[in-house]
C-alpha cells in the first residue's frame, strides 16, 4: 500500500539525503539538478520566503517517490493564488526538474501525488521540465481527472552534443573543415605565444579556490554588460561555494581552467554526473578575446569529457550563439 507524506521542515529534508539519492539513481529522471546535494543547498540559500512542501511516497516503509515542491504564499495584490513549484526553481539554472519515482512505479505513485495535490487547493507551476521525456509530463493528465486545467509553454532550449562512441579524433572529424581548422590554429597560436596549462579541479580541497577563479573570470567577461544573472548576489555565490564542495566529495565537480603563463585566462564550471558532462557556466578575460580563449577552452572541455567516457556534453538552457557554434 502506498502512503504519502508532506515534508515541511528542513531537518526532515536533511535526513532524506541517502534515501533521496538512492531513489534518484533508480529513477528515469536521474540528473545532477535533482540530487539532494543540489536541491537541499538551494533550499538553504535561495528559498526566498517559500515554504517547504515535499511530497514523498512510500510502500511498506520504502521510499518510492518524491515530488520536490515548495509553496509560495498567495499574492492578493497581484491576484495570484498560492502556488506550488519545484525546488530549484528560479534563475539559479536548474534544468530538467522532475518528479523522482522508482522505475516501474510511475503510474501508481503519480496517482497518489495527484490525489494529494488535489486536496491542497493551490496552483501548480512546474518550470524547466525536459520536454516530452520527463515523468512530470504525465502529472497534468492525472490532475485533469480531478478537473484541473493545464497549460504548457516552451521557455528554453538546451543544446547538447552527442558523444556516444566518439573519440576526440572522430569528434573533430564530425565538425566542418573550417571549424576544425579554426580550433587547431587557435590552440597552436596559444601554445606558440604562451606557456599553456589546463587544470581540471575535482578535489574538495581545491574547489573553493577553483570556483573563485571561475567567478572572477565570469565577472570579467559579463560583469559590465548585465547579460548574465550568475554569481550576481552573495546568496548565489554562497550556494555555489557550498555545492561545489559537495559535488567534489561525490566526484561530480569539474572546474576547467586554462592558464596562460601560469595566469588563469578562461574557465568552465562543469559537472560530470553519470554519463553526462554538464556545462554550467564559464568566463574568460576579455583582454584575451582576440586569442579566442573561450573557444579553445570549450574545445578542450569537450575533449576532457570524451576522455572520461561521457556520452553527452550538455550545454544546458540558453540559445547563446557560442553554444551552437
Amino acid at each position: 500500500m502506498i502512503t504519502t507524506t508532506v515534508i515541511r521542515n528542513t531537518e526532515e529534508f536533511a535526513r532524506l539525503r541517502e534515501e533521496w539519492d538512492a531513489l534518484l539513481a533508480t529513477s528515469a529522471s536521474d540528473c545532477v539538478f535533482l540530487t539532494h546535494e543540489w536541491l537541499f543547498t538551494w533550499w538553504k540559500h535561495l528559498a526566498d520566503g517559500r515554504d517547504l512542501a515535499i511530497i514523498t511516497a512510500r510502500d511498506g516503509g520504502k521510499l518510492i517517490g518524491i515530488l520536490p515542491l515548495a509553496r509560495r504564499t498567495a499574492q492578493y495584490a497581484r491576484m495570484m493564488p498560492e502556488v506550488a513549484e519545484f525546488l530549484g526553481s528560479g534563475i539559479i539554472g536548474s534544468d530538467y526538474l522532475d518528479v523522482i519515482i522508482e522505475k516501474g512505479r510511475e503510474d501508481d505513485v503519480l496517482g497518489e501525488f495527484g490525489r494529494e495535490l488535489n486536496s491542497r487547493g493551490l496552483m501548480l507551476q512546474l518550470n524547466q521540465l525536459r520536454a516530452q521525456s520527463c515523468i512530470a509530463a504525465d502529472l497534468p493528465r492525472v490532475l485533469e481527472q480531478h478537473h484541473w486545467i493545464n497549460t504548457e509553454t516552451r521557455i528554453n532550449v538546451c543544446p547538447f552534443i552527442d558523444l556516444s562512441n566518439q573519440t576526440w579524433e572522430t569528434y573533430l572529424a564530425s565538425l566542418s573543415s573550417s571549424q576544425r581548422y579554426s580550433f587547431n590554429r587557435k590552440l597552436r597560436a596559444l601554445e606558440k605565444s604562451f606557456s599553456v596549462r589546463l587544470d581540471v579541479v575535482e578535489m574538495e580541497s581545491e574547489a573553493r579556490h577553483g570556483l573563485d577563479t571561475v567567478v572572477d573570470l565570469h565577472h570579467k567577461r559579463w560583469g559590465s554588460s548585465g547579460e548574465s544573472e550568475a554569481f550576481q548576489t552573495a546568496e548565489f555565490t554562497a550556494f555555489h561555494q557550498e555545492f561545489a564542495g559537495l559535488a567534489a566529495k561525490r566526484g561530480w565537480l569539474r572546474l576547467i581552467i586554462l592558464n596562460l603563463d601560469n595566469v588563469p585566462r578562461a574557465a568552465i564550471y562543469g559537472l560530470r554526473y553519470g554519463l553526462t558532462f554538464y556545462f554550467y557556466q564559464s568566463g574568460f578575460d576579455p583582454a584575451y578575446s582576440k586569442q579566442s580563449v573561450g573557444l579553445v577552452i570549450m574545445g578542450l572541455a569537450i575533449k576532457q569529457a570524451i576522455g572520461e567516457g561521457a556520452r553527452e556534453y550538455d550545454l544546458l538552457h540558453g540559445e547563446e550563439e557560442y553554444k551552437f557554434h
